[in-house]
């Protein structure tokens, strides 16, 4: 069932960090900031929601004293029921990256696609904590793909 929803305008900006979630990402830490939109539309009812939402993220890359900036423009779904203040959420963009070579990994390309599932707690009427798994491949575009997992953790401030 498609419902109205929600009109596009701000929903919130904050900040993620996080470490490699996985043997191969070991070693690797991100940072970044980020601003979100509410997007038109709502589907499954009055009580469970689920709705769209559009994400720009910008920020750091690095292992081992190797450093790149990344970025990435994110489309994801969101599930809740009513007020509960706990959601879920999954999506997924392209992403740019400066360097595409690390010590232990070539990604094989600096244009990428990141994948991520997560979940948010709203914390008060303006705090939201989140963690999300993100993956970030290049979808087999080169021969390199070493593919990147990521444990990240964040905190927004919600409009």
């Amino acid at each position: 069932m498609f419902c109205r929803g929600e009109e596009f305008g701000f929903e919130s900006v904050g900040a993620r960090a996080g470490v490699g979630g996985s043997e191969s990402s070991r070693g690797f830490n991100q940072a970044e900031v980020f601003v979100s939109w509410k997007m038109p539309g709502r589907w499954l009812g009055p009580d469970w929601f689920l709705k769209p939402r559009l994400e720009l993220c910008a920020g750091w890359l690095g292992e081992s004293g190797q450093d790149a900036a990344v970025a990435t423009l994110d489309a994801s779904l969101v599930l809740g029921y009513k007020q509960f203040p706990l959601t879920i959420e999954a999506g997924s963009g392209p992403t740019a990256i400066t360097s595409h070579r690390f010590a232990t990994a070539d990604f094989g390309t600096p244009f990428q696609l990141t994948t991520h599932a997560g979940v948010n707690w709203d914390w008060g009427a303006h705090v939201r904590m989140g963690y999300r798994f993100e993956h970030m491949s290049n979808g087999g575009l080169s021969r390199h793909n070493s593919g990147l997992n990521m444990h990240l953790f964040g905190l927004s401030y919600l409009f």
